[in-house]
């Protein structure tokens, strides 16, 4: 066999393989033998069918089954005998015709693992933000958690408020015909929330009890329902009863609820948290820019392969996180497409990122050692609340442990990084306040009888 290898780019060869005639014929002797055992001939038994006729019948099968055989065979032989490491499946460009007596050729191409040499990773500079303590953000959480335990009672009130939940049975109709799923009974609305189309709840604040209403409302431009999308619409709205909350005061018995014993721990509680995420996101912060400095001074190309099997990790990940939520990548107006487009950008950094680790762990010989690997282990076990012998179980695998054994050697490699990086700290930037834009949030369920869909939105679930 004969094998021809030729680079298209860094991620990128060529295969143009030769496979001689005898090989050929054997494996054209050996299809017809194997279809000859199942192939069924009006006057003959199974198995009996004379060779001649065989091959006058049954020619498109044992070609269709050769050609996958000997392409399978060749591109094979050809990755071995040059020791090159593909990263995806191959694309057959060109091939000839199955012709007993003649050899076979085909080409193909096949994307590979770049093996970059890093530069310039030593010395990056970057900026690090100084955590600074918010006191107010600890007033906030607390005013959340407040509301988060707020009962809802029926209000005295008559007329609607913002703020207020309202129950209200309605019905959409666009071009005097009613919308699929836009219907809805004893629908449960906070006013104010911008969960429906924009408008909606503006038109249902001042509304009173038992009151029916008709008004004109347009759906966004980025809805969900492309049938729907920029529409005018009318609803038909009865609004049915008015609720509020009422919630908890601020003192030591509403620490006790939350199982801390009085307001002054429950304050300090939240401020550990607080600083602890604060902490996290800027270290998170700062790894992003020393990869993107890394990136920048090093650029490559990425296989596709690689970025499509970084894209299927981040939806599944994603995807995970949304159901433990009760939520869906569909409640978000997503679907695997739209996710996998706005996030490609993101997948193609993380594969450059980690090629670009493995490189900087070769070129300075960086390793994890059998016992950084049982750390690593016997931490992973006290964050899942389990025992150390079933975490190595769970990476028992040769697969498994080379896994963490990467993941392992890239945090090395970042550390060594940052040892060798110039990290100035920083004050926090202020936020500068933008114009809000209202979209179409997500659609709420209603609390009780018939219910559908009132909106999507397009929010983003970010990694």
């Amino acid at each position: 066999m004969n094998v021809k290898v030729e680079e298209l780019s860094s991620i990128k060869k060529k295969l143009s393989v030769e496979i001689p005639a005898e090989l050929v014929k054997e494996q054209i002797d050996l299809a017809y033998q194997q279809i000859g055992k199942k192939a069924s001939l009006k006057g003959f038994r199974k198995g009996k069918i004379p060779a001649g006729l065989l091959r006058r019948h049954f020619a498109p099968q044992m070609r269709e089954q050769v050609l996958d055989q000997l392409i399978k065979d060749g591109y094979m032989r050809a990755m071995a005998e040059n020791r090159i490491q593909a990263v995806g499946s191959p694309e057959i460009v060109d091939l000839s015709t199955i012709e007993e007596g003649q050899a076979f050729t085909f080409e193909a191409h096949v994307e590979v693992k770049p093996e970059p040499e890093a530069k310039d990773y030593t010395g990056l500079k970057l900026e690090k933000e100084k955590f600074s303590f918010d006191a107010k953000v600890i007033d906030d959480r607390l005013e959340e958690m407040r509301a988060a335990r707020a009962n809802l009672e029926v209000s005295s009130r008559k007329v609607a408020r913002n703020g207020d939940y309202a129950i209200i049975d309605f019905e959409g109709f666009v071009a005097d015909e009613p919308i699929e799923s836009g219907k809805g009974e004893e629908y449960q609305l906070e006013l104010g929330s911008n969960s429906f189309i924009p408008g909606f709840e503006e038109k249902v604040v001042g509304m009173k009890r038992e009151q029916t209403k008709e008004f004109e409302v347009t759906f966004p431009e980025e809805y969900g329902n492309k049938d729907l999308a920029g529409q005018p619409a009318l609803f038909k709205v009865v609004l049915k009863e008015l609720k509020e909350k009422v919630i908890p005061e601020l003192d030591d018995e509403f620490a006790k609820e939350v199982g801390l014993e009085s307001l002054a721990e429950l304050r300090t509680k939240i401020e550990e948290n607080y600083r602890e995420q604060e902490e996290a996101r800027i270290e998170e912060e700062v790894r992003e820019k020393l990869m993107d400095a890394l990136i920048e001074k090093n650029p490559l190309e990425v296989p596709e392969a690689m970025v499509q099997r970084q894209l299927e990790f981040m939806l599944e990940n994603a995807s995970n996180r949304l159901r433990m939520q009760g939520m869906s990548l569909e409640m978000l107006g997503l679907d695997e497409n739209s996710f996998k487009a706005q996030y490609q950008e993101s997948a193609v950094k993380q594969v450059q990122g980690s090629l670009l680790l493995e490189a900087i762990a070769r070129q300075e010989k960086i390793e994890a050692a059998d016992d950084e690997i049982d750390g690593k282990m016997e931490e992973i076990a006290a964050q899942v609340n389990a025992t150390v012998d079933d975490v190595r179980k769970q990476y028992g695998s040769p697969e498994a442990r080379a896994n963490l054994v990467n993941h392992l050697v890239e945090e090395k490699a970042i550390e060594f990084l940052f040892d060798k990086a110039t990290v100035k700290e920083v004050k926090a930037k202020k936020a500068e306040k933008e114009p809000t834009e209202k979209k179409a949030p997500a659609k709420k369920k209603a609390p009780a009888k018939k219910t559908t869909a009132a909106k999507k939105t397009t929010a983003k679930d970010k990694e």
